[in-house]
Order: C-alpha cells, then structure tokens, then sequence
C-alpha cells in the first residue's frame, strides 16, 4: 500500500522553506499552464495595457560607450579650443573616473570628423556614420541620454536590466514575461554577440538573464555557424519519436514533484526543455542566411558572409524578428577608446554603420519597420576633454555619464527628429533630459505596455524595469 502524500496545508505547517517557497506560487500560478501531456504550453502573458506601436525591439547594444562627438552630437567649438582647458564653470566639481581624476588639466579635444546635413530633416551624422545619415529621415537621435553609472559594468548592467547591481530581470525578459512569444517554436528573446569585435570590455550571461522571473523568459544566446545552439540535435541513436517519448514521460514526473514541492520553476525547466524539442526543426531553418538574396546581403556590406559578426548579426536578427521572436538584442564590443582614436572608433563604425543602416533598409522593404522598435546606442557617452596624452591627431576620451546620444527607429517613433540638446562643450544637458528609465519606460509604451503596471512580485515587494522612476518621452513618439 503506497503512503499518501502530504498534503500543502501540512507541508505549509510542517516546513518553514514550503512556507517561503510558495510566496511567488500564487502569481507563477497564473502565469503558467498545465505542462502535462503532448502539448505544454507557454506561460500565459500579461498582455498590453493599450494598442500598441510596436509588436517586436531589436536593440544593436554597442558595449563600451560610443563617442557622441565622432557620431551623433557635433560640437565644433571643441575643434576651436582643442587643447585649452576645459572651464571649471562647465565641470561644476562633477565626479571624474580614476582614469582621469589624475589629470592636471583636463583639455579640450575636438573632433577629427566632419558632419554633415543629411535628409529633408537636415539632421547632422559625422562621416564615418554616413550610411546611417542616408536614413536620417527615419531615425530619431536623442542628444540628451542621461545615466548615473560612470563604469562600465555597472553601467550596462543598468541599461540592461534597470539597475546598476546585478540579478534584476533583462529588458528582454521582461517583453517575454509580459508579451509572450509569437511565434511557439522560436524563444521570444534570443541574443547575439558580435565575433569580429574588439573584446576590449567582458559581457556577462546576467546581462540578458532572467533575474526572480521564471528562466524560460532569460535570453538564449545564438552562437555563429550551422550550429547555433549547442546540443540541439539528438545524440546518434535517439530519434525523434524517442525524444517525444521522453519528454512525455519527464512533464509526467515533474507534475508529480511540482505537486509536492510547489515550486514553479519545476514548469519553467521543463517548458525550456519542450522549447529545445521544437527548435531542433526551427532554428536550423532561420538560421540558414545562404537562403537571401545578392541584393539583400549587399545592403549589410562585405562582412555579412562572415559568421557572427555583426553584419551577419544584424541580418539574422531580421530573420528572427521575421519568425516572430518578440526581442533581439545585439552586443558589439570595442567602443572603449580611452586612446587610439581616430583608428579606434574609424574602424568601430565600419564594422557597424552600413550594417546597422541595411537592417532598417530591410525592414522597411519587407513592411516590418513599422512595427519593429530599433535601438542603436551604448551604455554612456565620452568626455569632451581629451584622456592621456593628447595630440593634434591622436587623443582618448573618458567615460561620461552626464549625457550622450543614441538613435531609435520605426514601431512608432518620430522619424527626421533630433530630442534634447547638450551645451556647446558637450558637457551638460540643456533641454529635454532622458534617463534609462526614461526610454524603458518609452520602449515599454510602444510595446503597448505600462511601464508601471507590469510588475513582478518578489520577497514580498513589487518590482518593474523602471524601478520606482520613468516617464514616457512622449515628443519621440509619432
């Protein structure tokens, strides 16, 4: 005769660790079907709380601080004063990194590139972004990025995920939390590193994790090649029928222990376990680039037959957003130049610009700009001050959280529009400030999504991307 098994008001008295185990049951309750049988489905979704612009984000993440003053925000007085110090009046005792707080004076470096008017709306793009120029009209630039990291670890990590310490839920889980993926057999958030990157800052598996969400909502991360998820096929031996049989078997068990144990992560590691099932037959065909066209691996440039870099990146992430993945976050490092330029950031933009440009061309050719929120930009700014020793042809910059510039494009923003102003060293916003929170909060809007109602409770607090801040940046809205 088998023993009966506890049942939760005796486990709930019994065990202290049942007790505060079950504190998250009742919201992964909802948010979780019934995995038992042929069929498991996804956790149910949230859902928008209003129409939304935008169905899907790609975010090109450009890790180590692109320069706004060789891209996106031309200052010539800077090229007038280079090497004159930087006025106190301009600094006002601001904090400088330890990489520049040695510095008996802190000088001024201009630019080495030229801008230029690109477009009906006449916006400026330096020379080595010109491929992105020739889009000016469906981008929108911000000038007036704000953050309050000034390293960098701390400072992508709150790009990604709200906050500066890690384990908070990425930005990416959380439009899979809260939307849900459109497309069953495809993971609603894939990430792609760019392998012909300068490795010049480390990114960590956190930066598109899941945090306190359930882990089927963490980002899974495509290699390059044939193969880009590991042991995704079945080892030699094992057919498909067989795998079936066992995963069968497995949602059988787990039902069992879910049953006894109440944890709802028992669901999550099994739903990425039916979502690893179904990939083996869609991964390989979204993944195939030889399948598009001369004329539409021409507008990424040369280096988009290059597995993983960031040409191929970029074409691959509009294959997925294609299929229906609901986030793509792309990562390329090398934007650290704390010297070495102009070489330095030269070579960053030829790897990025056409690239990045040919994404919102393609798009907007097959009708998915629209819809498609894109975002390029990096965790912060540089100093207008030079770093090291400067020269009329060789300087650095530091880091500079206090403002800098990225771009957005289609799902509902403001084409041929530039949003905030710095002043004319550079330094200081002078009009219309945006906070990271302030664009998750923005990002979350055009996704249909109220940036204070899609919430997440844990160890008995309610948490969100935003954090306790964030407002919409409504102007860059169409």
């Amino acid at each position: 005769m088998f023993a009966q098994l506890p049942s939760y008001d005796h486990l709930m008295r019994s065990t202290r660790r049942h007790f505060f185990g079950t504190s998250a049951l009742g919201l992964g309750a909802l948010a979780m079907r019934g995995i038992v049988g042929e069929a498991h489905a996804a956790p149910l979704p949230q859902g928008t709380h209003f129409p939304a612009k935008a169905k899907r984000v790609i975010y090109l993440f450009q890790a180590g601080g692109p320069s706004q003053f060789e891209t996106l925000d031309p200052k010539p007085l800077l090229r007038e004063r280079h090497l004159q110090p930087l006025p106190d009046s301009v600094r006002q005792g601001q904090r400088l990194t330890g990489m520049s707080g040695y510095q008996a004076t802190l000088s001024l470096a201009g630019s080495f590139v030229d801008f230029k008017r690109y477009g009906q709306s006449g916006i400026e793009y330096s020379d080595i972004m010109s491929h992105t120029g020739r889009l000016a009209d469906e981008l929108c630039v911000i000038r007036s990025m704000h953050t309050e990291a000034i390293n960098h670890d701390p400072g992508i990590t709150f790009f990604c995920t709200g906050n500066q310490v890690a384990g908070r839920p990425s930005m990416g889980a959380w439009a899979s939390y809260g939307l849900g993926s459109m497309n069953e057999n495809l993971p609603a958030f894939i990430v792609l590193v760019s392998q012909d990157a300068n490795k010049d800052q480390p990114l960590y598996s956190r930066l598109w994790g899941s945090g306190f969400l359930p882990s089927e909502h963490q980002g899974v991360k495509f290699k390059a090649g044939t193969e880009p998820v590991l042991f995704l096929t079945n080892p030699e031996g094992v057919s498909s029928h067989a795998r079936r049989g066992m995963l069968d078997a497995l949602g059988k068990l787990n039902a069992d222990q879910r049953n006894t144990e109440l944890d709802p992560e028992i669901d999550a590691r099994l739903a990425q376990a039916e979502m690893a099932y179904r990939m083996q037959t869609s991964v390989p065909e979204v993944a195939d680039l030889s399948q598009e066209s001369p004329a539409t691996l021409a507008m990424y440039g040369d280096s988009v037959k290059t597995p993983g870099s960031f040409a191929a990146n970029c074409l691959q992430a509009r294959r997925l957003v294609e299929k229906g993945v609901r986030f793509v976050q792309l990562f390329h490092q090398g934007w650290d130049n704390h010297g070495g330029l102009p070489g330095g950031i030269t070579h960053q933009c030829q790897q990025t610009d056409q690239a990045s440009a040919g994404l919102i061309q393609d798009l907007k050719q097959r009708g998915l700009l629209e819809d498609t929120l894109v975002i390029w930009g990096g965790e912060f700014g540089r100093t207008a001050y030079g770093q090291g020793r400067i020269s009329k042809d060789s300087y650095g910059r530091d880091h500079h959280p206090r403002c800098f510039s990225l771009w957005m494009a289609g799902g509902g923003v403001r084409g041929g529009h530039v949003h905030g102003q710095t002043d004319e060293f550079g330094y200081n916003i002078v009009r219309d400030p945006v906070h990271v929170h302030d664009l998750h909060a923005t990002m979350q809007h055009l996704l249909g999504v109220d940036h204070e109602r899609q919430t997440f409770k844990f160890q008995g607090r309610y948490y969100r991307l935003t954090d306790v801040a964030g407002s919409v940046v409504k102007s860059v809205i169409a």
